[in-house]
């Protein structure tokens, strides 16, 4: 099973945050990440489990 990944701006448009706030949410552990070269891969399943996390807080 091969895992959608995403980059953070694909994070940005789908949770409608800003970059630093994606970056900042993953050096607290709010957002799994993975490293790779200097940029944030996101597995496409938590971030929308995330989002759907977020929608029931507002």
């Amino acid at each position: 099973m091969t895992q959608n990944l995403l980059t953070t701006e694909q994070v940005c448009d789908i949770l409608g945050l800003k970059p630093v706030t994606v970056k900042r949410y993953a050096k607290e552990g709010l957002l799994d990440s993975i490293p790779d070269n200097g940029k944030l891969l996101f597995e496409e399943e938590k971030v929308n489990k995330f989002k759907a996390l977020q929608a029931k807080l507002r």
